[in-house]
């Protein structure tokens, strides 16, 4: 059967249908307007904490002393804050690279902080190369800089 005979030739019917997909076009559309505008807000809240954040790391390096006598202190307020900017990038621009690019800092922010297990270190670094293998292999280097989300 051909599919212009399957489909309804009642024209009240077809103006149904016409309606309901434009409604229902307009109602997607509107909740990704919504969205779009609340990833920004977070966006732009997380933005001002981190530079709160480190103000106070700043205001700390200057006056207290011995500040940098415990390192780890140091490296993990500050890797905190490039972890927290590099989500407000994936926020705002939301690519395959900057995903990417988001875990692989986070975990190499894990393996610097943390010395626990050697094995751990080891299971984060083969995450860290099977992030770079996607990104080599799995993703066309023309879609790394497509946005992942429309936003008509």
């Amino acid at each position: 059967m051909d599919s212009q005979h399957s489909q309804t030739t009642d024209p009240k019917t077809q103006e149904i249908i016409t309606r309901m997909n434009r409604r229902d076009h307009r109602t997607e559309q509107i909740i990704r307007r919504i969205l779009y505008i609340l990833e920004h807000l977070i966006a732009v809240l997380s933005i001002l904490a981190l530079v709160a954040a480190l103000c106070i790391e700043i205001y700390q390096m200057i006056t207290t002393s011995g500040y940098f006598d415990d390192i780890s202190n140091y490296l993990h307020n500050i890797l905190t804050i490039v972890v927290g900017l590099e989500f407000v990038r994936m926020l705002i621009d939301t690519t395959p690279a900057n995903i990417l690019e988001v875990l692989t800092v986070a975990i190499t922010r894990h393996v610097i902080l943390s010395h626990d297990n050697p094995w751990s270190n080891m299971a984060c670094i083969a995450c860290i190369a099977g992030l770079f293998a996607i990104r080599r292999f799995l993703i066309p280097r023309n879609e790394l800089k497509e946005e992942m989300v429309e936003t008509e």
